[in-house]
């Protein structure tokens, strides 16, 4: 068979992926349950297409990010373009061209070179010990970026850049795991601080009554157990027994040159920024502009327009966008509240233990069926909050618990712009994205409901109210 000929095939499960979006296509095509407005049983049909074409492959994930938002206009699940074109007028995909471009900046100058090095250097050409310093890096690299996404693109630069000093090839094991681990795994060490990107700000403003300080001790500690069992996942599943071994080179040590310089300024001003967002409330997007701006500007900035819109990778921005919209489609249309009803008729009142594990267990389809985590978070805190007072619990652990089970789980790179541009790379694929989220609900379940429990009450946190 010819090339071009295997060039034709669809991807690995596409044929599974179609028929699921045939099944889909017929439901969408049924009348609506009881209660469930006409155009939220739309909106939930085009989520449900969405999510099998996002993690099936079958066509580009930036194509079925547009697909999306004109499904949702035709279906009727959006009223208008402009409603469900919503998600290209919030602040987040901006964020996230921001981030990017700072990672752009700081691989063009030479510094993600400075850092390849410095790693390949400690790792001696072991793959092992250059994954676990990554891992072991990341509360450490949280108090200087605090955005889980602005460090995945930059650090994501800096281990692509050091394979390639290293002859590590694409999609080698190591690679494999670094890059699972900076799309996934690497979030978890931003949600113990507030300052840590979208998931902590949206779901402290839907909890209340929860400072940074308070929010850290209750946090940080979960938070890093399950750091460590999902790390040592991907340490298992890829380089248990490897004995692939990488060539370190020789590195020319030269003084940072101004370029590097002003590319550093600009990356500590951004973070700064984000560290005392409590002092001048800015939107997290505002400083990740303000860099994308600065590094743009003329003779001040380290790149131009040209490079800048050719390698910055837009299918990011419409997944992201597409995917607000949708979030958004969800709440508007009535079907979350559907949903909130059909979980609150189910729930089992009566039993603490039983209701925070109804409630952990509840999220999880909720999480694969909402696409971005500001629209999980805004459906899932108040149902939990309020089952929680219903039952006698303490509303803001259960509004964490469900945080948490939501934050830790990933089931396709679309649901988080870290992985989304982890994902890019190249190195893993969305069926590895998914069979990690799997792993990663187990851990994040078995932990909510034992090790956080338990913390929360030594650290007098009682979370039966």
């Amino acid at each position: 068979m010819s090339q071009a000929a295997g060039q034709d095939r669809l991807p690995p499960g596409s044929w599974a992926g179609l028929l699921l979006l045939g099944g889909i296509f017929l439901l969408g095509l049924l009348p609506p349950p009881a209660g469930l407005p006409a155009p939220a049983h739309r909106t939930l049909a085009v989520a449900a297409g969405a999510i099998v074409l996002w993690t099936s492959e079958i066509l580009p994930a930036g194509v079925t990010g547009v697909l999306v938002v004109l499904l949702l206009y035709l279906t009727g699940a959006a009223p208008t373009l402009p409603a469900a074109l919503t998600g290209f007028a919030s602040p987040v995909p901006y964020f996230l061209i921001g981030v990017l471009t700072l990672a752009m900046a700081v691989e063009k100058v030479g510094l993600a070179e400075r850092l390849a090095w410095f790693f390949l250097r400690s790792a001696r050409g072991r793959c092992r010990p250059l994954f676990w310093q990554m891992i072991l890096s990341f509360p450490l690299l949280t108090l200087l970026l605090p955005s889980a996404t602005t460090r995945s693109a930059i650090l994501a630069g800096v281990y692509d850049r050091a394979f390639s000093l290293g002859g590590v090839a694409r999609g080698a094991p190591v690679a494999r795991a670094v890059m699972m681990g900076l799309g996934s795994v690497n979030r978890l060490a931003s949600t113990t601080m507030l300052t840590g990107g979208m998931t902590p700000i949206v779901a402290a403003a839907l909890i209340g009554g929860i400072g940074w300080g308070r929010w850290f001790v209750l946090l940080a500690a979960p938070y890093a157990v399950t750091l460590l069992i999902g790390s040592a996942f991907l340490h298992l599943g890829y380089l248990r027994g490897a004995a692939e071994r990488f060539a370190p080179g020789e590195e020319e040590r030269l003084p940072l040159r101004p370029a590097e310089r002003r590319t550093v300024l600009v990356v500590l001003g951004a973070s700064a920024l984000w560290l005392t967002d409590g002092v001048h409330h800015l939107d997290p997007a505002v400083p990740a502009i303000l860099a994308w701006a600065l590094l743009l500007a003329p003779r001040l900035g380290v790149l131009d327009w040209r490079e800048f819109e050719s390698r910055l990778g837009w299918a990011n921005f419409f997944i992201l966008a597409a995917s607000l919209s949708l979030g958004h489609a969800i709440v508007r249309t009535g079907a979350a509240r559907w949903l909130a009803a059909a979980l609150l008729r189910a729930a089992p009142t009566q039993e603490p233990y039983a209701l925070l594990a109804f409630l952990l267990a509840a999220s999880i389809p909720v999480r694969m069926l909402i696409p971005n985590i500001t629209g999980f978070l805004a459906v899932t805190i108040p149902i939990a909050m309020e089952l929680g007072r219903q039952a006698g619990l303490n509303p803001q652990a259960c509004g964490l618990a469900v945080m948490i089970m939501g934050d830790t789980v990933l089931f396709y790179p679309a649901q988080s712009a870290s992985a989304l541009v982890v994902y890019e790379r190249g190195h893993i694929t969305a069926g590895e994205v998914f069979r990690f989220g799997l792993l990663m609900t187990a851990a994040a379940y078995a932990v909510t409901m034992t090790f956080s429990l338990l913390w929360w009450e030594a650290v007098g946190f009682a979370w039966r109210g």
